[in-house]
């Protein structure tokens, strides 16, 4: 590959939309043998289906869990760059937009929040004005702030905390009364049940899930980041680039497996919990991020330099609609698992699962091919950007 391939033609950036291509489909599949936050599994009784449960599980857990959404984030950050920066070449103050952008994103996460208790656009939406708040600043001191919070500040506080006070117990697990609420409406409810259950509970279920999971702070790190990719355009093709993002891949890979290595050593060098749960978070959120690094480098330094890159070319309509894909996942998902719907919660294992969930990707995909090839944007993209761009008033 060569740098003529890296721009589509609306001068977008190739292995951008490529990249976010593989984190949504990455998600898809996740969501798809969760059952969309639905962990209810028939019994099976096929041994060789038992197998390639756990196989797949494993697998796709290693690989995606934690990492795809990873790469989503980056990716969020680098397009508020993107757009950011295209206006201050114009002479124009993008924040004011992007505030409202926010909300319509909001508005927009709600609606698919009702769906889908799973949703991660009301953080994007609620953290996204941090953006805002530091995209004035230095390269350097925006760098500082997302090394901050990556390495998870608040669970750095609660092992401090615990050190100093021992008689200190951390309420673990305080979203799963909220979660058995959610899934009972899921397994048994009406549509407008599972609405009315989801809009207040999941969103209370599962932003108390994230913040147990040190997906705040990490979020707003990863989108930092994303930033200071743009600002640094590293991902157009180069030979500086080249080598910069082969130096990633060789730091992250020495890295990711000492620590992730060290996730299961724990338990044996520290039994108090108040100590136990949040040492175990940092390092697991750690090892996400460079293994994150491991993806995000490989996929650009295939994409550049293989003639695989060919193939990771096709995901770049999926990634250009990756709002489209993402939410009516969620819409088709539901109908496809829930008890509104088809309830197939109760007949599917995780092998068939993973295999509806490759089916979803791959008409999604085809959608994505045929509907770029008449239309600039997805449906979804487009409503979003010309709500962005409201008039709102003579100017």
């Amino acid at each position: 590959m060569h740098s003529s391939t890296t721009l589509t033609t609306n001068n977008r950036i190739e292995i951008a939309d490529i990249l976010r291509g593989f984190a949504v489909m990455g998600i898809t599949l996740i969501h798809f043998i969760e059952r969309f936050s639905l962990n209810s599994f028939p019994e099976e009784t096929s041994n060789f289906l038992l197998f390639t449960d756990r196989v797949i599980w494993d697998s796709i857990f290693f690989t995606f869990s934690g990492k795809a959404y990873c790469i989503f984030a980056l990716l969020f950050g680098f397009s508020f760059f993107i757009q950011d920066n295209s206006q201050k070449e114009k002479g124009k103050d993008f924040r004011g937009r992007f505030a409202w952008r926010l909300v319509l994103l909001f508005v927009i996460a709600c609606v698919n929040s009702t769906l889908f208790p799973g949703e991660i656009l009301i953080l994007y939406a609620l953290l996204g004005y941090v953006m805002i708040a530091v995209c004035r600043f230095s390269t350097r001191t925006i760098a500082i702030i997302a090394v901050i919070l990556l390495l998870q500040p608040l669970e750095w506080g609660q092992l401090i905390y615990a050190l100093i006070n021992p008689e200190y117990v951390p309420i673990a697990d305080f979203d799963a009364p909220y979660w058995e609420i959610v899934n009972t409406a899921q397994k048994e409810g009406s549509f407008l049940e599972l609405c009315k259950t989801t809009i207040w509970t999941g969103n209370v279920a599962n932003m108390g899930w994230m913040l147990l999971h040190g997906r705040v702070t990490q979020t707003a790190g990863l989108f930092m980041l994303g930033m200071i990719i743009g600002r640094s355009n590293v991902l157009p093709y180069s030979e500086k680039n080249i080598k910069l993002w082969v130096k990633v891949f060789i730091i992250v890979t020495i890295s990711f497996f000492p620590i992730y290595g060290l996730v299961a050593l724990l338990p044996d060098f520290i039994s108090r919990e108040a100590l136990l749960v949040p040492s175990t978070l940092l390092l697991k959120s750690l090892a996400n991020l460079a293994f994150t690094g491991i993806l995000f480098a490989g996929v650009i330094l295939v994409y550049y330099l293989t003639k695989f890159g060919r193939v990771l070319h096709q995901l770049a309509p999926y990634g250009r609609m990756s709002l489209t894909n993402y939410l009516s996942q969620s819409l088709i998902g539901g109908f496809l698992f829930y008890n509104w719907g088809l309830g197939l919660y109760q007949h599917t294992g995780i092998t068939v699962c993973f295999l509806m969930g490759i089916g979803m990707f791959l008409i999604q995909l085809f959608f994505s091919r045929w509907w770029l090839r008449s239309h600039r944007q997805g449906p979804l993209e487009w409503l979003w950007k010309k709500a962005t761009w409201i008039k709102t008033g003579k100017g």
